[in-house]
C-alpha cells in the first residue's frame, strides 16, 4: 500500500454532535481514543487530515423551525460547531465545511465541497474515515467516496450511530457497498 495515497477523513466531530450538545449521539464519547489514536498514525506516516464540519447558517433548512428534521446545531461561529476539544486534530488538519447555505442541506462530506477534487489533485485513493453520526453523516460520506471511486476503510471503534440498533445493519450495508471495516 502506498502511505502517499491515504488520507484520514474525520467527519462532523462537533460538540453539538457529542455528548452535552444539541443533537448529541449517544456513547459519542467513546470514539476519542480510537480518532486520537488515527490521528497519530495519520501523522506518522504523513498523510493528510481532514476534518468535515456541519457549518450551518442562523435559519437553516434542516431546522425544525423551518421543517426540517433536525434541532438547531453547529451554526456558524457558535460553541457548538467548534470540533470537539477531546480530538486532537492538528491545526495543519484541512476543515471541510458543509450545509452552508440556507436552503440547501448536506449529509456527505462531498456534498457541494469538491472534496473530491480536492483529494484526487492531491494523488489520495484511500479514505479511513471515522466521526458522527454512523447512520447520517458518515454512511453519507463512506457511500459518496465509494461512488466517486475511493477506496474506503471505515473505523468502527471511531463512530458511533443515532440510533445505536441500527449500527450493524450500516456497518453491515456499508461493507456490502465496498467499505473496508477496520
Amino acid at each position: 500500500m502506498n502511505t502517499g495515497s491515504n488520507a484520514l477523513l474525520l467527519v462532523d466531530v462537533q460538540n453539538d454532535f457529542c455528548e452535552g450538545g444539541s443533537l448529541a449521539v449517544p456513547g459519542s464519547d467513546e470514539i476519542f481514543p480510537a480518532i486520537n489514536e488515527w490521528i497519530g498514525k495519520a501523522q506518522e506516516a504523513g498523510w493528510p487530515i481532514l476534518a468535515s464540519r456541519d457549518w450551518h447558517t442562523v435559519d437553516h433548512i434542516s431546522f425544525q423551525d423551518r421543517g426540517g428534521p433536525w434541532p438547531v446545531h453547529c451554526v456558524q461561529d457558535t460553541p457548538g460547531a467548534e470540533f470537539h476539544p477531546k480530538m486532537e486534530l492538528p491545526d495543519s488538519a484541512i476543515r471541510v465545511s458543509k450545509g452552508t447555505a440556507f436552503d440547501t442541506d448536506a449529509y456527505s462530506a462531498f456534498d457541494g465541497t469538491e472534496l473530491d477534487s480536492y483529494l484526487r489533485r492531491h494523488g489520495i485513493h484511500r479514505l479511513f474515515v471515522a466521526g458522527l453520526a454512523l447512520d447520517v453523516c458518515v454512511q453519507a460520506t463512506v457511500k459518496d467516496a465509494l461512488k466517486l471511486g475511493f477506496e474506503v476503510e471505515l473505523i468502527t471503534s471511531g463512530t458511533r450511530a443515532v440510533e445505536a440498533d441500527e449500527a450493524p445493519a450500516v456497518f453491515e450495508q456499508l461493507k456490502e457497498e465496498g467499505a473496508e471495516l477496520c
